[in-house]
């Protein structure tokens, strides 16, 4: 009996809530919202159960009535670039009106990784944006439309975001993704259309966070995933009482006159789940038409532990996501990991898996390590990093016939006394007057030396003290040494010639 008076009034509370008796969008479809030119244009939202909803746009409509839990969708034949227009979904009298101001059709960018690719105009602290305080000034673009996404991690699936969509000012965009505006900055110009960014972003996340728990029940090679999660939560056990214990500790230090000593980095133990940070930042956006995606993320995951299983991870995240969204293999652009100090990790297999994942019809991958900073995790050029992203997506996105690659690893051979190493696009191969650098080879037994090399065409000829060299590598090294460049001035990617990787696979 008390089960089903509480059942009873819970039913009476969400009939009398303003959520429950009211015409609802998603926080997606908001004021300044940009959608998906050239494609079917999809709209979704709730209402009371059997309710009718008519939605308007320019010069189309459709109707829809609410299933049982009180969703409705329609679906409108694809619109060319244009705009401002007004969206309008009816209920009725019982439902009343919903109206969105200042909707454009253009092309929209789901930006997403971790911290470079949060890396804000006004940068971090100890990080700046080079030519920030300019490039804040100037950051007034009605061709632009931002929506930043907060931090939220979910064991379920969500529906819905906080956010909403706003116009390009300094005051929107100095805490905006970096990368996403002057992305977005540079394919409005050349493509004279609305583009929409989405930045939804975590610092210091790993890529396991970012794929969906159908992924990891789906796909075998993901099971490591699963493994590094129980590790961390054994790491994490005590993570509370560590940070009462340094808390203590430092406050008795600074009450002699000391200064504190730095403690380990305690990351959020709710956006290390697997799959959290999909359910709640990715998961609400699936239904919603894009033109891509740019990613910027893998330092994360370059320790020891999650470093080896990062290729299948990374293959995986981008399949998985392609699925969900179910808007074909779209374009999917990374940036590679760049060139930083951090001892004890696996930056060069990073960097190797990233580039390996190109195996995947429309991907394309930016280089970043000459514009790294050994010194600090979030390299100041970022308009770099964005202009190559655009690079590609004038390739891959919008079929421009334009070189956005650099040179790619193809093959290696055996040489008298080393090996010559062949690579995609690499017309023009130059080291720009430095020495070439960055070289090692090993024999069957993978133990890596240093190699000489010398640039012949568009081959480079490796040599050192290896009596039958059998494998050969490049910028392998967390630091990077120099970078090779071909002639549209594009850097090479780090490479291994290994078919194997630590027990891992790999991939052509």
């Amino acid at each position: 009996m008390m089960k089903r008076l509480l059942a009873t009034a819970v039913f009476a509370a969400v009939l009398a809530s303003p959520a429950a008796a009211q015409l609802k969008l998603p926080h997606l479809f908001s004021d300044h919202a940009v959608l998906q030119r050239d494609r079917p244009l999809h709209i979704w939202g709730w209402a009371h159960a059997g309710a009718t909803v008519a939605v308007a746009l320019h010069d189309q409509r459709a109707t829809a009535i609410a299933d049982r839990l009180g969703r409705w969708e329609v679906w409108l034949k694809p619109a060319a670039a244009g705009g401002p227009y007004v969206l309008t979904v009816d209920g009725g009298a019982t439902e009343g009106t919903l109206r969105v101001e200042d909707v454009m059709l253009g092309d929209v960018w789901f930006a997403s990784g971790q911290s470079n690719m949060e890396f804000p105009l006004k940068g971090f602290d100890g990080a700046p944006l080079k030519n920030a305080a300019a490039e804040i000034a100037a950051a007034t673009n009605p061709r632009i439309r931002l929506l930043r996404i907060a931090h939220k991690a979910s064991t379920l699936p969500l529906r819905d975001i906080d956010a909403t969509w706003t116009t390009t000012t300094p005051a929107t965009a100095i805490d905006f993704s970096a990368i996403g505006y002057f992305f977005a900055r540079e394919i409005a110009a050349r493509e004279h259309v609305t583009v929409g960014v989405i930045d939804s972003t975590w610092g210091g996340t790993p890529a396991d966070s970012w794929v969906s728990t159908d992924a990891f029940a789906t796909d075998t090679a993901l099971a490591p995933a699963i493994d590094a999660r129980a590790r961390f939560q054994q790491d994490q056990t005590d993570a509370d009482l560590a940070l009462v214990a340094e808390a203590r500790e430092d406050a008795a230090i600074r009450a002699t006159g000391g200064t504190p000593p730095s403690h380990p980095w305690h990351p959020p133990e709710e956006a290390y789940r697997p799959s959290s940070l999909y359910n709640a930042m990715v998961a609400p956006f699936t239904g919603y038409g894009i033109k891509g995606v740019i990613w910027y993320q893998g330092e994360t995951n370059s320790n020891v532990a999650r470093a080896p299983y990062y290729a299948d991870l990374f293959r995986g995240l981008i399949t998985d996501w392609r699925h969900n969204f179910a808007q074909g293999a779209f374009p999917f652009l990374y940036a590679q990991i760049s060139s930083f100090n951090s001892p004890a990790e696996e930056w060069g297999l990073v960097r190797d898996a990233q580039r390996r994942a190109l195996g995947l019809a429309g991907t394309a991958m930016a280089v970043t390590t000459d514009v790294g900073d050994p010194g600090n995790v979030h390299p100041a050029d970022k308009q770099t990093v964005a202009a190559r992203l655009a690079l590609a997506a004038r390739s891959v996105a919008y079929g421009e016939r334009v070189a956005y690659e650099g040179p790619l690893f193809r093959q290696a051979s055996g040489e008298p006394g080393g090996m010559r190493i062949w690579f995609d696009h690499a017309a023009g191969l130059t080291s720009r007057g430095a020495p070439v650098t960055g070289f090692e080879i090993a024999g069957s037994d993978r133990s890596f030396v240093a190699a000489t090399a010398t640039i012949d065409g568009d081959t480079v000829v490796v040599a050192g003290p290896v009596r039958q060299p059998r494998y050969v590598r490049y910028n392998w090294a967390n630091v990077v040494p120099g970078s090779l460049y071909n002639a549209a001035g594009l850097p090479m990617s780090t490479f291994t010639s290994e078919e194997r990787i630590q027990g891992h696979m790999a991939y052509p």
